[in-house]
């Protein structure tokens, strides 16, 4: 019960974190900040969990979230050179930084099952979260035409995460 309520509070602070991202309207740069970030702390969260559980499916789900959001992060690096663009840091990658630094701490605390429902738990919500800001804030709101065909092509990828994470979550007992 603890568990469940602090995951909601997580995922309150994830949603708050990337709702700010819809108040003005975000720039390329800071889009291009937003995107990578996100990527980065599900990297590290991944990493977190990959030192922690000792359950195959989580594994499986966290190796697959360091491999694509590493390779959807390089493309994003890439793109920004190809383009001379320097990602902007804004108070939404700000936000989601230290939220994701409060909930590995979190997350840390636990261990076997109970840390293995509440990683996959979390993932799910984030990856609905992102999944939903990618769609009806950061795509919309991106002027340059790669980097929205980047962001559509990682939101295809992230729903499938998100798929991924939710049965991981019926898996794990």
């Amino acid at each position: 019960m603890l568990a469940r309520f602090a995951l909601a509070l997580g995922a309150l602070s994830l949603s708050g974190a990337l709702v700010a991202a819809q108040g003005a309207k975000p720039t390329d740069p800071q889009i291009a900040h937003i995107a990578y970030t996100a990527g980065q702390l599900d990297i590290e969260a991944a990493n977190q969990a990959l030192t922690i559980s000792k359950n195959k499916d989580v594994r499986a789900f966290a190796e697959e979230m360091v491999r694509d959001h590493a390779a959807v992060n390089k493309q994003a690096l890439d793109l920004c050179k190809k383009l001379g663009v320097t990602p902007e840091d804004n108070d939404t990658s700000k936000s989601l930084t230290k939220g994701a630094v409060a909930k590995r701490a979190e997350l840390g605390k636990l261990s076997g099952v109970e840390f293995d429902k509440a990683y996959v738990a979390n993932e799910a919500a984030y990856h609905k979260t992102v999944n939903s800001v990618l769609q009806t804030t950061l795509i919309p709101s991106s002027t340059n035409g790669e980097l929205k065909a980047l962001l559509q092509t990682g939101l295809k990828l992230f729903q499938g995460h998100q798929q991924h994470a939710e049965h991981v979550v019926t898996l794990v007992k």
